[in-house]
């Protein structure tokens, strides 16, 4: 409290060239303690770039934008710099399918072949039907292989990839756009037997429903399933349904959609930049937003979830927010870290152990985390612009997360 009472005194003081006085307020001193705190966490040179925002179910209560979104150029990250946000992106699926099922489009207890003009089913249980709500919890039995990082991933685009690394992890390819297939060629080759990238191990060794193992395939599929349904195609029916209700201006799933110089470059580490790439499967982790345009979107969930959301009834956001699964669901259950979201799940929304409700992200140059407490209404977001692996690098990452909460709850009482 003595430092609190020290600043003020300096700042509240300081002369205006036109002889007027400033005062900060309580929250303004709070924000900029917040802000220097952050800024120590940057300064260990981790991460090149990243914002960060604190919301609850009224608006934005802090966003800030650190760092460098291009460092060469030393062109800042700002609150409005854009870039893809890995699988949170999911959890637009999950309300995207839940609007459809409002609009008499699908019900997520559909079986998926309903929808589709090639059969999905797993060989080892041929007449188990796989439905939309298996997808969405996923428990459908579809994993990811090794084509999904292999041939997932394609360049953007007229960039220049001089001293720019093709593979990433080592697994993870970035192919020409120019090779670049449709969401359908793609689910085709992979989830059919017969099909190009098809593996022994697309499918769990489980009946549909029984055991949780995250997956990606099975997200894309449900996207796909929904653009059958309603006719149109995913990044329209979002953009439709969930981009143009909360005003989120910035944001698209594609290059085309976004003002593309607001990107921030990604990189592997901070020393090297990734080229800009895309990917087939991009309703599961493509999506392209700023934490200012994401923060409209986290509070409009806390909406939600309290029953005042605008996108979906209240039917439907309780479904979306329901626990879906039970103990014997898992083979094992993250305890450990309180914002992993496959403890339980929703539809295609995650529960960590000790109720926070939110969703994880990464792909290659980025990292995100948005998550909420459904006690108090607050929420949290960071999304960086750097890839991190080892104990610096998350110690780096969930220091600047613990920060945020730190100081979330003293800004939502000097509201």
């Amino acid at each position: 409290m003595k430092f609190y009472s020290v600043l003020f005194f300096v700042t509240a003081f300081i002369s205006c060239k036109n002889g007027k006085h400033t005062t900060q307020t309580e929250s303004d001193i709070l924000k900029d303690s917040l802000t220097m705190e952050i800024e120590n966490f940057r300064e260990n040179g981790i991460f090149n770039g990243f914002s960060v925002s604190i919301v609850d179910d009224k608006g934005t209560l802090y966003q800030k934008g650190f760092g460098f979104a291009d460092i060469k150029n030393k062109k800042p990250y700002t609150d409005f710099t854009i870039q893809n946000i890995g699988s949170i992106s999911k959890t637009f699926v999950g309300i995207a399918l839940l609007k459809a099922q409002e609009l008499g489009k699908l019900k997520l207890d559909d079986p998926v072949n309903k929808y589709l003009s090639f059969k999905v089913a797993n060989p080892d249980f041929p007449d188990a039907e796989i439905t939309i709500r298996h997808l969405a919890t996923h428990t459908s039995g579809i994993v990811d292989n090794e084509f999904y990082l292999t041939r997932n991933y394609y360049l953007k685009e007229d960039q220049s990839l001089d001293s720019v690394s093709l593979v990433f992890d080592e697994m993870q390819m970035f192919n020409p756009a120019t090779s670049m297939v449709s969401m359908e060629v793609f689910l085709k080759n992979t989830l059919l037997e017969k099909g190009t990238w098809y593996t022994s191990e697309t499918y769990q060794n489980n009946k549909p429903g029984e055991v949780y193992e995250y997956s990606n395939l099975g997200t894309t599929l449900a996207a796909f399933i929904l653009e059958k349904a309603t006719g149109e195609s995913f990044d329209k029916f979002t953009g439709k349904h969930i981009l143009k209700p909360l005003k989120m201006n910035a944001s698209g799933w594609h290059f085309k959609d976004v003002e593309f110089s607001n990107h921030s470059k990604l990189y592997a580490d901070p020393a090297t930049v990734l080229p800009f790439y895309s990917l087939v499967t991009y309703p599961d982790g493509n999506f392209i937003t700023s934490v200012n345009d994401l923060s409209l979107y986290l509070t409009e969930l806390i909406k939600g979830y309290n029953g005042n959301g605008t996108l979906l009834n209240k039917e439907s956001y309780m479904d979306f927010f329901r626990p879906q699964l039970k103990a014997h669901n898992f083979t094992e259950r993250n305890e450990r870290n309180p914002y992993n979201e496959s403890y339980n799940v929703g539809i295609f929304i995650g529960f960590g152990y000790s109720g926070y409700i939110g969703h994880t992200g990464g792909d290659p140059g980025t990292a995100s985390m948005l998550f909420f407490n459904p006690k108090t209404n607050i929420g949290r977001i960071l999304i960086v612009n750097t890839s991190f692996s080892g104990k610096e690098g998350s110690r780096a990452f969930f220091g600047i997360w613990d920060i945020l909460e730190k100081y979330q709850a003293k800004l939502e009482n000097q509201k």
